[in-house]
């Protein structure tokens, strides 16, 4: 929630409080996009990896003579990341994130990463909001806040699909939040990376 709350810090809320004098022309965005987006975007191949890596471990999928090699397969297959020297089984890279080592789930940051783009459309929508996603604060919404409070009010008593909708109206996750967010920064890329080969 609190990166949710957070993605309402913008131009025009810092001039409400009076933090700025005037708002940066939609022209600046960029930087501020593309920095964002390797906080948020660049995460969401790692979080994904972690557990799906400690599923197939679990499940016998992944073999112990095979416990490094497939940590680097999938860390190439998802993030296009390969390890500078040569690893072996005598290795054991997952441990060095603290994560694996102590056995503490992952998939609520990976799930928290897609669903706090999802909660900030949702409330932008509620708060009237008509600019681009990411220039959209819900400071000050009587609407957003009536929906945000909802939603919190129910703490752990209610199935997290009832939560959702709560906020969203919908019972099903939705990512396109994330690219409704970043169009403008999609955008240019695009435009960036035109005609030159993208991928690994």
């Amino acid at each position: 929630m609190g990166d949710t709350i957070a993605l309402s810090v913008t131009p025009a809320y810092l001039v409400q409080i009076g933090l700025l004098a005037k708002a940066p022309d939609p022209s600046k965005d960029i930087g501020f996009l593309l920095n964002k987006a390797l906080e948020k975007i660049a995460f969401l191949p790692f979080g994904l990896l972690i557990d799906q890596r400690r599923w197939k471990v679990f499940s016998g999928q992944i073999p112990p003579e095979k416990y490094n090699q497939t940590w680097w397969d999938l860390k190439l297959k998802y993030q296009g990341v390969a390890p500078v020297v040569d690893r072996s089984e005598e290795d054991f890279d997952p441990g060095a994130k603290y994560h694996v080592a102590a056995n503490v789930p992952y998939m609520r940051y990976f799930l928290a990463d897609i669903l706090q783009f999802q909660f900030h459309r949702a409330l932008a929508h509620a708060a009237g909001c008509t600019e681009p996603l990411h220039r959209c604060s819900i400071y000050g919404s009587k609407e957003a806040g009536k929906r945000l409070n909802e939603m919190l009010e129910m703490g752990l008593s209610r199935p997290w699909p009832d939560a959702l909708e709560a906020i969203t109206g919908q019972r099903q996750m939705d990512a396109t939040a994330i690219r409704d967010y970043f169009a403008p920064l999609e955008k240019w890329l695009n435009e960036q990376n035109q005609g030159k080969p993208v991928g690994w």
